[in-house]
């Protein structure tokens, strides 16, 4: 049996949570998520706490409550601190501008590409290499920042691209290096 799903969470002040017909409603100072969820686990509010219960056995069932507990616990952190990722390019001529609240990113192609930012999610730019996404919803942050990275993913032999920060490359050896490493 799992821990997570039984966790007790607490609710910080100027956090207010309700459960209405299978969905979870946090509000916050920095907005309000929402989340539906299985009928068979209970999600209860009370005295400033929130849990996840299921009685049965169903194993699957049981590590939805996890799940749940889990989201929640984001929910209730995104509506109060937020969260976000931070992304590097690296390049010769690689560079990023704020156009509105949209990203333009000068990549090595014959154009510009333009990243929209959808509802929920503010870009931050540092320099000309530096990008920070920002918003509530942790699924959010994480798939708008995976979509940047994808416009030109990291390659292995200069380590040119789109990273995020504190990644580490590896980088591979190229032609020359495994001709004069084989001669040797």
């Amino acid at each position: 049996m799992g821990r997570i799903g039984k966790r007790t969470l607490d609710i910080p002040k100027g956090v207010e949570i309700k459960v209405i017909d299978g969905v979870v409603e946090v509000k916050g100072p920095k907005g309000t998520l929402k989340q539906a969820y299985d009928h068979a686990i209970k999600v209860e509010v009370k005295d400033g706490k929130v849990t996840t219960n299921y009685s049965g056995k169903d194993p699957q069932r049981l590590a939805m409550q996890g799940l749940y507990n889990s989201l929640l616990l984001n929910m209730i952190n995104g509506v109060t601190k937020g969260f976000e990722k931070k992304l590097e390019m690296v390049g010769v001529g690689y560079r990023v501008a704020k156009q509105g609240k949209n990203l333009n990113l000068s990549i090595g192609f014959s154009h510009p590409v333009l990243i929209e930012a959808p509802a929920g999610i503010e870009f931050q730019v540092e320099g000309q290499n530096k990008i920070t996404v920002q918003g509530v919803d942790r699924q959010l942050v994480g798939e708008v920042a995976a979509k940047i990275r994808r416009v030109r993913e990291v390659e292995p032999y200069k380590g040119k691209g789109i990273k995020y920060a504190g990644e580490h490359v590896r980088k591979k050896a190229g032609k020359a290096a495994k001709a004069a490493g084989g001669a040797a």
